[in-house]
């Protein structure tokens, strides 16, 4: 048992199994001589971590054999340039704004064509996901975009939107893994692993075959086409190996644990601690809308700024960590990924209730 909670937004909280199994594998994996880090990626031994990881994925999420799965590099906001350079055809395409990455997102697509804002909550600085059960979209777009967790603004999508029979297109980032979805509803899923899988660095991209083409945009560079590793099955350069590795290790805890349903629930679980407590608080409030609000990122804060830090100051002194909120919002916000132990919540909440029970800090 570490002596902190890190609540942090990502890089985030990974399972202490699998760090500790990780630790006992560092210097000889299976017998090798040597680290994960230092096997080459074109040997017969990380080629069947990479599969397995594949494999171990695809059971997981129930992933259809007319998906592919990538690991890429670039982060998820290489995406977000990747995504219109290789899907768009009819050069338009629909976003839906619920927070900072999905603007970004919706920024950087408008270098490439025609985006139209199919809805968006920025009116009311996206605390909650816009109805998308009747989308006015395009008929000529190529996709729909959406980012299904917003980690920023502690909002999620609970239903699919409805994109009239267009490609959507999902970042699930921050809440990848968190529960079970149906990879059919999209033409795209993809996410940073930061958050729920393994240590910075690596993206997974699950699309449908039928969206990897010959033909991309202009001028799109070779290793930004989907293309090149799916054809490649995500070796065409040196990937990030170590980070592959902690993914295969991370679908195999979730396995452990029950799978996704059981993730779910503890999930679940975990996250009615906290919001049942800013429900029933004085001094402390949620910022995402009841209907709107995410299991994975809770924000909340007080009245007071300087309450705000005074708490964030003395929480990390309770062992509580990273729990100041984005400069965008301000406040607090706790990440409850997946290897946030109940525990920790609970901690959270019995310091937040003897906080606000001292009387120094009440709201006025």
């Amino acid at each position: 048992m570490r002596n902190v909670y890190n609540f942090s937004a990502g890089p985030a909280v990974l399972p202490e199994p699998v760090l500790q199994e990780a630790a006992d594998e560092m210097l000889d994996y299976k017998g090798s001589g040597m680290s994960v880090m230092e096997i080459s990626h074109r040997s017969s031994l990380f080629q069947s971590i990479i599969d397995e990881t594949e494999q171990d994925l695809r059971i997981l999420m129930n992933i259809p054999d007319d998906y592919v799965v990538l690991f890429l590099q670039g982060g998820t906001s290489l995406q977000f340039s990747m995504i219109p350079m290789n899907f768009m055809r009819n050069g338009k395409a629909d976003y839906i704004l619920t927070g900072y990455w999905a603007k970004k997102a919706y920024e950087e697509a408008k270098r490439y064509g025609q985006i139209n804002i199919a809805a968006s909550s920025e009116g009311d600085n996206f605390s909650y996901i816009p109805d998308c059960s009747d989308l006015e979209i395009d008929q000529d777009s190529d996709y729909v975009y959406m980012c299904e967790n917003n980690t920023i603004y502690g909002t999620k999508f609970h239903c699919c939107p409805n994109s009239h029979g267009k490609v959507l297109v999902n970042d699930i980032s921050s809440s990848f893994l968190s529960e079970p979805m149906n990879v059919s509803d999209y033409g795209m899923l993809f996410g940073g692993v930061q958050k729920n899988l393994a240590p910075a660095g690596l993206v997974i991209a699950i699309m449908h075959k039928d969206l990897i083409f010959d033909t991309v945009l202009p001028n799109t560079p070779t290793m930004l086409q989907y293309k090149i590793h799916a054809d490649k099955k995500s070796l065409y350069n040196t990937p990030p190996t170590y980070n592959i590795y902690m993914v295969g290790k991370v679908i195999k805890w979730i396995h452990s644990l029950g799978g996704l349903e059981k993730m779910k629930e503890l999930n679940e679980r975990k996250a009615a601690v906290l919001y049942d407590y800013l429900d029933s608080s004085s001094l402390f409030y949620g910022l995402a809308n009841a209907g709107s609000r995410s299991l994975m990122n809770v924000t909340f804060r007080t009245k007071s700024d300087a309450v705000d830090a005074e708490f964030i100051k003395q929480a990390e002194k309770h062992g509580i960590v990273s729990i100041k909120g984005h400069r965008a919002i301000g406040g607090m916000r706790a990440s409850l990924y997946n290897a946030m132990p109940i525990e920790g919540v609970q901690h959270l909440v019995d310091f937040m209730r003897e906080f606000e029970n001292s009387g120094d800090y009440h709201a006025k």
